[in-house]
């Protein structure tokens, strides 16, 4: 038992140090999210100008589209150190002092999963926020009192994939918001190229627009993707064609629009068993089988983003061209 979890760390280690590898450490080479980046480079260079601790930031959009990168990247330019964490790790106000605690003037703390705060230690980060103090009450019963704990100043990043759960009074805290957009072929096959050369591998460009096309425009399914394709050609032992992409893809049952099986599952379901909507999203989590959450973060995104899926007041619905490309005869609704 000692062993395999020994294993099971060693493996999780490389994966981390794998994510690592591939993340850039400054804006200029951080592929792709060219608006966002372009209003970030004025915000930096301000605050190393006033020598003031940067606004807190908001990056907000679907998951893998590189926010916790991006929160490093911004810590790097600004010369300062980072403490990352999330939302549901800092489970009560201690957490969250304790975190406040080991931060230097100019810090970045970045906080995943923003939206998922505890009411408690949310409100606590109010003052901490905009007037960088906290109060805090030391002893129990009659010895009881409160602390007032001024904190250096610094910047706090969250980042969220359901930014209308945040509550107004914290989204009103950040002096900047972000929103992270799915890249485009082209950003998608530069990131790919990039990661193929730290990892050693010789990638023609065809190759890498393929993978990039199947990636749902998210570059953390790109990198993963890159890394299956990369245990085919070592096992078949050749090298990394556009015909070895698509049987690798093939075999990880993505097709040429990125749609996996769950993706390709979850219209068919609607059309079979709904006649194509509406549905509501309850219905569609039990009908296969999966959490409400993971379709509205993981799946439903991206079938809106392309044209598949729709929402309507009464549910979500399957369009013509989610029809056309699951091949069914489309009919007026």
């Amino acid at each position: 038992m000692a062993d395999d979890r020994l294993v099971s760390k060693d493996a999780d280690s490389q994966d981390d140090a794998i994510e690592r590898s591939l993340r850039p450490h400054r804006l200029n080479d951080y592929i792709g999210q060219t608006a966002v980046k372009s209003q970030l480079a004025v915000y930096i260079q301000a605050a190393l100008k006033r020598e003031e601790a940067m606004d807190h930031v908001l990056l907000y959009g679907p998951p893998g589209l590189g926010k916790t990168t991006l929160a490093l990247v911004i810590a790097n330019e600004l010369g300062v150190h980072i403490r990352t964490t999330s939302g549901p790790a800092i489970e009560k106000p201690g957490d969250l002092v304790a975190l406040l605690n080991e931060l230097q003037p100019g810090d970045v703390l970045f906080i995943d999963e923003v939206h998922r705060l505890p009411k408690i230690v949310e409100e606590m980060l109010y003052s901490a926020m905009e007037d960088f103090y906290i109060d805090i009450v030391v002893g129990e019963g009659p010895t009881a009192h409160p602390v007032h704990f001024p904190l250096p100043p610094f910047t706090l990043i969250g980042a969220t994939t359901r930014a209308g759960m945040l509550s107004a009074p914290l989204r009103d805290r950040f002096g900047i918001t972000e929103h992270m957009a799915y890249y485009n072929e082209a950003e998608l096959q530069q990131i790919v190229l990039r990661s193929a050369g730290i990892f050693n591998m010789t990638v023609p460009e065809s190759a890498a627009l393929e993978v990039a096309r199947r990636s749902r425009g998210t570059p953390r399914i790109a990198n993963r993707l890159l890394r299956r394709i990369r245990d085919f050609a070592d096992v078949a032992d050749t090298e990394l064609t556009v015909r070895l992409v698509d049987h690798a893809l093939d075999q990880l049952q993505v097709d040429d629009r990125g749609l996996d099986a769950i993706d390709r599952k979850l219209l068919m379901m609607m059309i079979r068993d709904y006649d194509g909507g509406p549905v509501g999203l309850n219905t569609i989590a039990a009908n296969i089988g999966e959490e409400t959450a993971t379709i509205e973060e993981m799946y439903e995104p991206y079938l809106l983003q392309i044209g598949y899926l729709k929402r309507t007041p009464r549910g979500r619905m399957v369009t013509r061209a989610g029809y056309q490309h699951l091949n069914v005869p489309f009919t007026e609704q």
